[in-house]
């Protein structure tokens, strides 16, 4: 997407500046598009204290508080990286299993990638000082060419940028666009041909989540389905009003009339000269956590799996099997089978990433105690009726 495009982003992104400018990675990409909804930012609930007072001192006094360079020597920590380094020392693993199947379909469209030992696949060059993974899901269209593309390179693109890895979420973005436009330039593929991108970078604990498309990832916390992407649909409030500022339309839910997603990377029959602003974008959009010991599993699927299963249904799934074999390969497979039996009319691609080695634990519901009342009018009835006795 070019440069000057107002986007709305439903996510919060907390993005770290980039000593090396990026502008020289991809010439037609000017800037990258941060979202400000600073009212979407996470807030104490009823004024409650941190969980962990530990760490935290409530301070009384009216002199000026201590610098954090100087706190941080105070306390003897050093390389902190983000606050939640204070609070916790919890270390995830990662471990995945995925299955695909071409479904209904008379073939196959769909790619993906799971990388469980990044450092190891990278030959240790990125020089991470803590584990590190990667995920992918690519849902192809108009043929297989897309899809095989950006799965082949859209990493190679992240580690490869002068912004990575102090500034992550601008490597990221600029991958999306940098593979959109190599690809573009390849002139031994039908640039036709289109896919949607769905990529995890997990770093230690932070998880970045970056989406253009329909495929969609969602975090199992402790039973708990929490959507990491949102889904590109043209007929969604913010995608429409994107489109339609760009000369764009929906028909029938198809943008153009054409497709059934509003971002995709390829289908360049559909886009205008690189660098111009167009109805149909390559850029994603992130979202990030820093993961605990609540957060289980991450599941990653195309929408042949969200056409037929909800979120909350797929976590529910997932945690009943991995509670049972703790085996992400097979609880993926299950998952895939449950959505042929649920008739899905797509190619079917479902990644589960689990963050322990341990199965997730029984969540133990205590029953609330059963208060009973009785009405002014009844307690009145039954005094009478004993004083009457």
């Amino acid at each position: 997407m070019a440069a000057g495009t107002e986007l709305t982003h439903p996510f919060t992104i907390v993005e770290s500046d980039c000593s090396n400018d990026n502008s020289s990675e991809v010439s037609e990409v000017k800037d990258v598009i941060v979202s400000d909804n600073s009212e979407e930012l996470p807030q104490t609930v009823n004024g409650k204290p941190p969980r962990h007072l530990s760490v935290v001192r409530h301070y009384l006094g009216t002199d000026a508080l201590m610098p954090p360079s100087e706190l941080d020597s105070y306390l003897g920590v050093t390389g902190v990286k983000s606050p939640a380094d204070l609070i916790s020392s919890y270390t995830p693993i990662f471990r995945s299993g995925s299955c695909a199947e071409k479904g209904p379909k008379p073939y196959m469209e769909d790619e993906h990638i799971c990388v469980d030992d990044l450092p190891q696949y990278l030959s240790d060059v990125s020089g991470f000082s803590s584990g590190a993974a990667f995920y992918g899901v690519f849902d192809g269209h108009g043929g297989t060419d897309a899809s095989s593309f950006v799965k082949n390179n859209i990493l190679n693109f992240i580690v490869e940028s002068s912004c990575f890895p102090a500034c992550m979420e601008k490597a990221i973005k600029s991958a999306f666009l940098k593979a959109d436009y190599a690809f573009a330039d390849d002139s031994s593929l039908d640039i036709s041909s289109g896919t949607t991108a769905l990529t995890a970078f997990i770093c230690g604990r932070k998880l970045i989540v970056a989406n253009a498309g329909d495929c969609r990832a969602v975090l199992g916390k402790r039973g708990k389905a929490i959507e990491m992407s949102k889904d590109h649909k043209p007929n969604y409030a913010s995608e429409r009003q994107r489109i339609e500022k760009l000369g764009g339309a929906i028909y029938d839910g198809y943008l153009n009339g054409q497709l059934s997603v509003s971002r995709a990377l390829g289908d360049w029959h559909m886009k205008g000269p690189k660098g111009c602003s167009c109805p149909l974008s390559a850029e994603p959009e992130l979202q990030e956590t820093w993961l605990t010991e609540e957060d289980e599993f991450l599941i990653m699927a195309c929408d042949g799996l969200w056409d037929v299963m909800s979120s909350q249904c797929a976590v529910t799934m997932a945690r009943k099997e991995l509670m049972l074999h703790n085996d992400p390969q097979r609880c993926s497979r299950e998952v895939v089978r449950e959505a042929l039996k649920r008739n899905t009319c797509d190619n079917l691609t479902v990644v589960v990433v689990c963050f322990s080695q341990d199965p997730p634990p029984r969540i133990e519901i205590v029953p609330g105690r059963v208060r009973r009342s009785i009405s002014a009018e009844g307690l009145n009835l039954l005094k009478g009726v004993l004083e009457g006795n």
